[in-house]
């Protein structure tokens, strides 16, 4: 029995653009429902422990939440209805408790395991260390990045201390972890030696499950662009394609090429948000769309010159393989995750090097580019990762774990359950 948590799933309804935690989470929720295996969805209450979500409104919450955010049919319809569900769901939860979900888990007969796989609410190691207790259920933990830790400026106040919290429970409770990159197991690995956790850690990178074009759809844009596909943030460094493009548009005018913003506006991005909807020199040359379904962002993505992606700091890249996927070129910041996920294809900057980025986008700009050329070659060789990969490693993870029949009950030991 596997119970998924959907606290962070229960909270994005109403979102118009998921993230990429939450296209996992979604992604989970759904390959459990697909898999036949006994299972059941879990969420933080309102007054602070875990209870059972219904199944069947579970199932029609995935369903109709997946439905909004990929924009298959009435995508705003979908979404008012998901956050009906959501409400409905939460009153639930809080009406029935925790001992439903700890009689199902108990009645598993030591074949329990609870799969958490955002960071929400990893911080309350309470709640997770009594569902342990009180069901002797395996922990499984899903960790995305360590950036708030790693990079404490491009976070919220507080935020740092806040994930500290997170990666110390997971150390100290999970049984095992699954991580994006061997970027993050290697920077999560040195929290678990500290308390000599033996929890194992699996890499197993992401799939991407974008809808496939319409066959006969029409270009976005006729003008030459390009696309950033982004929460607003400090970290994902907006301002460099700004000025970028201020420059541009100065010096060519109608001839420059567009740039199109898709994401949310996220927090402390005074800077960005000014420029956006005050420097006159953008207004002809910038598109922004805080809220996309999937089916609209693949037909801006698939004719866009390239995928700009000058982030500081990532723990995988969704938007890296979901341009790749469609066979889009990508202009990348060279960090350690863009590199691992990009496999080769993409060209890579430093993330402050407004000259070189100003001159790639130039030249891909061009009709017979061959710097484009030459990428377009190294993408036919190229093969996605895929969700049914990942899932395969995962449940191998999750039959082995079961099979050894251990739990991990305080730092440092191990128990027989």
């Amino acid at each position: 029995m596997i119970a998924l948590d959907l606290s962070r799933l229960l909270s994005r309804a109403g979102r118009g653009t998921p993230t990429g935690i939450d296209r996992v989470e979604l992604a989970y929720a759904e390959h459990l429902i697909r898999g036949g295996k006994p299972y059941c969805f879990t969420a933080l209450t309102a007054s602070g422990r875990l209870g059972l979500l219904q199944g069947r409104a579970g199932v029609k919450f995935v369903a109709t939440i997946g439905a909004a955010w990929r924009g298959t049919g009435d995508a705003k319809a979908y979404d008012a209805r998901a956050r009906q569900i959501a409400r409905q769901a939460r009153l639930t939860l809080l009406a029935g408790g925790e001992r439903p979900l700890v009689n199902q888990l108990r009645d598993a007969t030591g074949d329990a395991t609870y799969l958490l796989v955002s960071h929400h609410h990893l911080e309350r190691r309470g709640v997770i260390a009594r569902l342990k207790e009180r069901t002797a259920a395996r922990f499984v933990c899903l960790v995305h990045d360590l950036i708030p830790m790693e990079f404490p400026e491009y976070a919220k106040p507080g935020q740092a201390e806040h994930h500290r919290k997170r990666i110390e429970t997971a150390a100290e409770l999970a049984d095992a972890f699954i991580v994006n990159s061997s970027l993050t197991r290697d920077q999560l690995q040195p929290h678990l030696d500290q308390i000599a956790s033996a929890a194992p850690v699996l890499v197993a990178p992401f799939g991407a499950d974008l809808p496939r074009p319409y066959p006969d759809e029409p270009a976005a844009l006729t003008r030459p662009y390009f696309v950033y596909v982004s929460t607003i943030e400090a970290r994902k460094n907006h301002l460099l394609l700004l000025n970028i493009w201020r420059q541009m548009s100065a010096e060519l005018g109608p001839s420059a090429p567009l740039l199109v913003l898709i994401g949310q506006r996220g927090w402390e991005t005074e800077n960005v948000i000014d420029m956006l909807e005050r420097c006159p020199g953008l207004r002809e040359t910038v598109i922004e769309y805080n809220q996309l379904p999937d089916r609209e962002m693949v037909r801006l993505l698939r004719g866009a010159q390239a995928m700009l992606l000058p982030s500081f700091a990532e723990g995988f890249g969704f938007p890296l393989i979901e341009a790749l996927q469609f066979g889009v070129p990508a202009l990348c910041s060279d960090i350690p995750a863009l590199r691992e996920t990009g496999m080769g294809v993409p060209e890579f900057f430093d993330p402050i090097d407004g000259i070189g980025w100003r001159s790639a986008i130039l030249d891909y700009t061009a009709p017979q580019s061959p710097r484009r050329a030459a990428q377009l070659e190294r993408l036919s060789r190229w093969h996605p990762p895929r969700w049914e990969q990942h899932f395969t490693m995962v449940d191998r993870l999750l039959a082995e774990i079961a099979e050894t029949g251990l739990v991990q009950d305080a730092p440092g030991s191990r128990a027989l359950m």
